[in-house]
């Protein structure tokens, strides 16, 4: 049986409109495929655009603002396309019609802890968005998800409703940014190695033996001496 100080804390800061995100999660699970230890993967809070209304903006009018009528988006998009029918993610940008704001669904994922479901919670915003174009700042949508993993979803639209853990989830994503995050995904690996980006597995694999050689080191040094 391991013990408890064996497992490795992998921290994962990220926003479920960041595509990246999600060839981050798909490339993070080849790279466990092949881990052997106990792992436990976190997911911390973190906006892109923290200024988009609760009620969302309409998708093609948002990134014609951002990135102009130059054919930059559609080059960012067709890149996108291609790697991610490699990894097996369908991205379906045609089908997204708002850039919603996320906050309330990063306190969906808080929530998703606690039942041992955010991963699940997050892959389905990551899916419900990026596949099927479904708007995730829509509580009713977040009530749905949360029902499809396993959470109450009564509980959920109460909690939705009235506000809770609203700044607990702003005051993390203040503190990533403390940190020095400035761009997602951002991986923290046993609490003291940052790997920025959507990295390829490999890179990903060596960073977790970094950080359980570290652990083991640590281990070592706090051990009473004979």
């Amino acid at each position: 049986m391991s013990e408890a100080n064996d497992v490795l804390t992998i921290d994962i800061v990220s926003d479920v409109v960041c595509p990246w995100c999600y060839v981050g999660e798909k490339r993070l699970e080849a790279a466990l495929s092949e881990e052997a230890g106990p792992v436990l993967v976190r997911w911390r809070p973190y906006q892109l655009d923290p200024t988009i209304p609760e009620a969302g903006l309409d998708r093609a009018e948002y990134m014609e603002k951002r990135f102009g009528k130059s054919g930059r988006l559609k080059s960012v998009h067709d890149n996108l396309t291609r790697l991610g029918a490699e990894l097996g993610l369908p991205f379906a940008f045609d089908k997204i019609k708002r850039s919603p704001n996320t906050l309330d669904a990063h306190r969906l994922i808080r929530w998703a802890a606690t039942a041992g479901a955010q991963t699940e919670v997050v892959d389905r915003l990551f899916q419900a968005f990026f596949v099927e174009g479904r708007d995730i700042g829509d509580r009713k949508v977040l009530v749905d998800i949360a029902g499809e993993c396993g959470l109450d979803a009564s509980e959920v639209e109460k909690a939705l409703a009235d506000g809770a853990d609203t700044g607990v989830v702003r005051q993390e994503i203040e503190e990533a940014q403390a940190m020095g995050v400035s761009g997602v995904p951002f991986f923290i690996f046993g609490g003291r190695l940052g790997v920025p980006g959507a990295q390829e597995p490999s890179v990903l694999r060596n960073a977790i033996a970094q950080a359980r050689a570290a652990m083991a080191e640590g281990a070592k040094e706090a051990a009473p001496s004979a």
